[in-house]
């Protein structure tokens, strides 16, 4: 698929508008939710959620039909949008002032966004560490949401990225787990002498792609060095890791997927084509465990298997590292009835829900400390869970932990790499400029 210049301006052009658009609320008095304020159970709560696919969007449609018995005076209202259409919504609803009363957000930059716009109520007196809400939520999750020491955000669930594979295909070509990243593209080689796609990987969207990198990076970059190069007034991205990383990139692409087809595809094909046993390998978030692999796939629970991509022989970054992120909701600073807000998503987040969230036919690990139930949980989601508690560090995505303009640089530019239009260096020339503009 060509990548044209045309491509890379329409990603930039979104990003700097979400931006402008959050800095039209700058100046305005932040609001502070108050602990004490009496909830009013009538009206219209409106929620945009990202469970628009359907799998998911049941759940949100279940727990809101429940919320409403309880309060009948009560009507909540869902959009549901997928992982992808949520970012072209939010940044629609931003831009006409137009904010749902609670509406989801990615940690980092992204939520940051809404965060200095004043868009987001100041949280800290209801969910902070010490309250009575904030005890019930994973410690690590509610301070991912932390910004300028108050915290913004209600952690729904935990994610993380596993490389998932198919056991069967594995054991029939005489296959173990690969130790190394090396190893991994050994077992790619053998997978695609056997007539079938090693790894299927849609980059229709961008982000698939920048996934990889986001692990690759840190296992090549030195977390501290990362840290550094995701503000881009102290950026430099002068580490030799991050072209390394990305030529490892190029190394997987040709020997374990489509190639520069890959931006021709959408990452729900991608999925589909690993469920339907089309492909060996699918790189994937823990909140697709059981989209995978279900009752209705021709890839059974039981042929199901996954494990951490691999790390490069003589990375020197943090080798325990696991790409990944809370994910939650925040509350516009312009709703009519925050109270009634806090209420809902305090149900929302019950230990009850929690473990319908985690459970199948969802499978997202909830942030609710008890919310995940082994007995009902699908045991790869169950182990899933343990891998990202063990993990000496999550790196947060790239398309998020970054500002817009650099986000956009990182996105189009790999999409231009995996399209072979961009060398690794030419793409680390651009995030660098993009950075060092920025920060002037």
């Amino acid at each position: 698929m060509r990548h044209s210049k045309h491509a890379a301006a329409i990603a930039l052009t979104a990003a700097s508008a979400f931006g402008l658009a959050m800095g039209q609320g700058l100046g305005a008095e932040a609001v502070q939710a108050d602990p004490g304020a009496k909830v009013e159970y009538s009206g219209t709560l409106s929620v945009l959620t990202k469970f628009g696919l359907q799998q998911l969007s049941p759940y949100f449609v279940n727990v809101a039909a429940a919320y409403e018995k309880l309060h009948p005076d009560v009507k909540v209202e869902l959009i549901q949008e997928s992982d992808d259409s949520v970012k072209g919504k939010t940044k629609t609803l931003v831009a006409s002032n137009s904010l749902p009363d609670i509406y989801f957000s990615w940690t980092g930059s992204w939520g940051a966004n809404f965060v200095r716009g004043n868009r987001a109520a100041d949280l800290t007196k209801v969910i902070g560490p010490d309250t009575e809400w904030g005890k019930t939520l994973v410690p690590a999750a509610v301070k991912a949401f932390q910004y300028n020491g108050k915290y913004y955000g209600i952690p729904l669930y935990l994610d993380a990225k596993f490389m998932g594979y198919n056991k069967q295909v594995f054991a029939k070509l005489g296959l173990s787990v690969p130790a190394t990243f090396e190893d991994l593209l050994k077992s790619c080689d053998a997978i695609r002498k056997s007539g079938m796609t090693p790894i299927s990987l849609g980059n229709k969207e961008a982000w698939p792609a920048i996934h990889y990198i986001g692990q690759l990076l840190a296992y090549e970059v030195p977390q501290d060095v990362l840290e550094r190069d995701f503000d881009p007034k102290t950026a430099t991205y002068a580490d030799p890791g991050y072209v390394g990383a990305l030529t490892r990139f190029k190394e997987l692409e040709e020997r374990c997927t489509d190639g520069a087809a890959m931006n021709g595809t959408s990452y729900a094909s991608a999925l589909q084509a690993f469920a339907s046993a089309q492909s060996a390998m699918y790189y994937q978030e823990i909140l697709e465990f059981d989209q995978s692999a279900n009752a209705d796939s021709a890839l059974k629970v039981s042929d199901f298997g996954f494990f951490r991509l691999p790390v490069p022989q003589g990375a020197k970054g943090d080798l325990k590292s696991i790409e990944g992120a809370p994910e939650g909701y925040m509350i516009s600073s312009a709703s009519k009835n925050i109270p009634l807000a806090i209420d809902f998503m305090k149900f929302v987040t019950s230990k009850e829900n929690g473990q319908v969230l985690s459970a199948p036919p969802y499978g997202q690990p909830s942030a609710t400390v008890g919310g995940a139930s082994e007995a009902t949980m699908n045991p790869a989601v169950v182990a899933g869970l343990k891998d990202i508690n063990s993990a000496s560090y999550l790196m947060p995505w790239l398309d998020t932990v970054n500002t817009p303009r650099v986000a956009a640089a990182w996105l189009s530019s790999l999409q231009a790499l995996a399209g072979g239009s961009m060398t690794p260096v030419q793409v680390m020339d651009k995030v660098r400029q993009t950075a060092a503009a920025e920060a002037k």
